[in-house]
């Protein structure tokens, strides 16, 4: 379902408040055979749904997305050695993301001829847009929002309703679904996410852009997914691609790259809705108690072996 380029995000804005209301309500009045999560904070002080297991039910929320007719952008990077996880995150991405809706997989490799084929269904397709590579997987990184903000520009935003940005040495494990939708959408640091503010990896050094003082900061969100509608996803993008070559021009690289930037625009632009730590899993951590679902988990891999400048 797509519109005007003028009217599409005030229209899926309505739809995304409205089916937060519904759901809402539902939960609240109507759905006992829920488990209403007491162990978890399921709400941030700006009042966005914070998304566990146990706080929506898949089936209502399906009911009111699906008919929509939504096109879900999922762009992934498998520059290098990393094209070896593509394989195992598309058969996984098919099986548990975005079930029944459409979805396009805009893959971003400087190895096209070793993208694999995978068996996909009806009205989910896969693009392959040649990147090049770099001695740095730290360039590699930082480029990402430079190419996912041009093929945006370029192809994406005439395709595609939503968007997520995900890394590609990872895999699915379970549902990730409509209940993941919102104008923009960040997902919770599985390593952080039972620390103090303190403890968080912000740049604390004032003299980038994508610094954050010792007081201040929500939550420390992981780079290896950025969400929402399409447009919204474009100004995140932009913004801070344009806040990393600033400090590129200051011979400053923020600690954790394209992270670090997302930390601090996120702070500023606060997500309308953040995913808990089950859609941002990490494999060589034990489970917890809060975290009973994994949906969505980094894969173990020897760092070394894979980054060009380990």
């Amino acid at each position: 379902m797509r519109f005007s380029s003028n009217a599409k995000p005030y229209v899926l804005l309505v739809i995304a408040g409205t089916v937060l209301l519904l759901g809402y309500v539902y939960f609240s009045f109507f759905s006992e055979s829920l488990n209403r999560r007491t162990d978890v904070v399921s709400v941030t002080p700006w009042l966005a749904p914070i998304v566990w297991e146990g706080t929506f039910d898949p089936v209502l929320i399906d009911k009111i997305y699906k008919p929509m007719n939504l096109t879900i952008a999922t762009t992934v990077f498998a520059v290098g050695k990393y094209v070896r996880f593509l394989q195992d995150f598309l058969e996984t991405a098919e099986k548990h993301f975005m079930v029944g809706f459409h979805v396009r997989y805009y893959v971003f490799t400087d190895r096209p001829h070793d993208v694999p084929s995978v068996n996909m269904f009806q009205g989910r397709h896969l693009s392959v847009i040649q990147v090049p590579g770099s001695n740095r997987w730290q360039e590699i990184s930082a480029r990402r929002m430079e190419f996912i903000q041009t093929t945006i520009e370029r192809q994406i935003r005439r395709e595609a309703d939503y968007i997520f940005c995900l890394d590609v040495d990872s895999k699915f494990h379970a549902r990730w679904g409509s209940e993941s939708l919102g104008r923009l959408v960040a997902v919770i640091h599985p390593g952080y996410y039972e620390q103090s503010r303190d403890r968080f990896p912000y740049e604390r050094r004032l003299a980038s852009t994508a610094y954050i003082p010792m007081d201040e900061g929500d939550y420390y969100y992981g780079g290896a997914m950025i969400g929402g509608f399409v447009e919204d996803v474009y100004t995140l993008t932009k913004v801070c691609r344009t806040r990393f070559e600033e400090d590129a021009g200051n011979s400053i690289e923020a600690a954790w790259q394209e992270e670090s930037h997302l930390n601090r625009y996120l702070l500023d632009n606060k997500p309308s809705k953040v995913l808990s730590p089950e859609y941002l899993w990490q494999d060589i951590k034990a489970k917890t108690k809060q975290v009973k679902v994994i949906r969505f988990s980094a894969v173990i891999k020897n760092n070394a072996e894979v980054r060009p400048n380990v």
